[in-house]
């Protein structure tokens, strides 16, 4: 029985990773950042085979600590950095655990003797900081693959800007560590929707799908999503845990970063579906997934099933 780090696994996609490598048979260790807050991690206790779960205290920003966590894992999924759209001070809460988080991490993989895969949860920001909206130089009805060019925008959200910084520090990571003895492979869901396995009221995901249902705009940047409909490109989160156990599982994927999207829609279709009413346009497929159902065997859920499997 091998055993998996899953690096921020009692999160809304952690949670769902969490119980997907149970199912499979994983000794499954998760990190929390404060032990204390047993409401953020009792839920995966409920969840088949708990017996092989352990939970660990682990701050990203402790080196010494997470060298102690991958210690005994063959595999890691770094999960752990945090989604929030209302920032106070973008430095504390997403630059330093995003991007010095993912540094830290890098160096404690060079002390571990176990590990055979790694990967890493990253972003649709990865590839465009400026997602929902179009990346530079596209049309909002052009299509986004892995073969377009990555672009960062100084004016995107603090998250989204941080969470490409770190995609790059992984892959200067791999340039510079060219004969490494374990893969390394990414993948980056655009918008993650579906319903929580816990009762936690902090969920960015599951919180916007609550503002959209209810058209309610706390911050500049819901409210911009309505002012422009935004066609907002959308993935299950049981196909991002099924996409990351794929990765973590398959060999000859290093070096790989996969688009994780099934179908896009306008936020005030996603406004309907998420109140049980038929959209009024059909899906489009602006973020294409052609290589993760191809290389990652992956087939996707239709958002409709998802949107309205939220509110059940």
């Amino acid at each position: 029985m091998k055993t998996v780090g899953i690096i921020g696994g009692s999160g809304f996609i952690g949670s769902y990773t969490t119980r997907k490598f149970l199912e499979e048979g994983f000794n499954v260790k998760v990190s929390v950042t404060d032990i204390k807050k047993s409401e953020k991690y009792q839920h995966l206790f409920n969840l088949e085979s708990s017996d092989n779960l352990n939970i660990s205290p682990l701050k990203v920003e402790n080196l010494e600590a997470l060298k102690d966590f991958i210690s005994d894992c063959e595999i890691v999924v770094h999960g752990g950095t945090p989604f929030q759209l209302d920032v106070k001070d973008p430095q504390i809460e997403l630059f330093d655990p995003t991007i010095k988080g993912t540094e830290n991490f890098l160096e404690a993989l060079k002390e571990s003797s176990l590990i055979e895969k790694v990967v890493f949860i990253a972003s649709v920001a990865a590839w465009n900081t400026n997602f929902p909206l179009p990346s530079f130089g596209k049309t909002i009805s052009e299509n986004f693959n892995e073969s377009d060019k990555k672009y960062i925008n100084s004016e995107s959200h603090p998250y989204a800007q941080a969470k490409f910084i770190a995609n790059q520090t992984v892959e200067k990571f791999i340039q510079d560590n060219p004969n490494l003895s374990y893969e390394i492979t990414s993948v980056s869901p655009v918008g993650v929707m579906g319903k929580s396995l816990s009762k936690r009221e902090d969920s960015t995901s599951t919180g916007l799908q609550f503002l959209i249902k209810n058209k309610i705009a706390p911050n500049p940047f819901v409210q911009m999503l309505y002012d422009t409909n935004a066609e907002f490109a959308l993935v299950d989160v049981e196909d991002v845990a099924e996409a990351i156990f794929k990765a973590a599982t398959t060999s000859g994927l290093h070096n790989k970063n996969y688009l994780l999207s099934s179908e896009t829609y306008t936020i005030s279709d996603m406004n309907l579906m998420l109140n049980q009413q038929p959209s009024h346009h059909k899906a489009k497929i602006i973020y294409e997934n052609a290589l993760a159902s191809k290389e990652l065997k992956m087939t996707f859920k239709p958002i409709q099933q998802t949107l309205k499997n939220y509110s059940k």
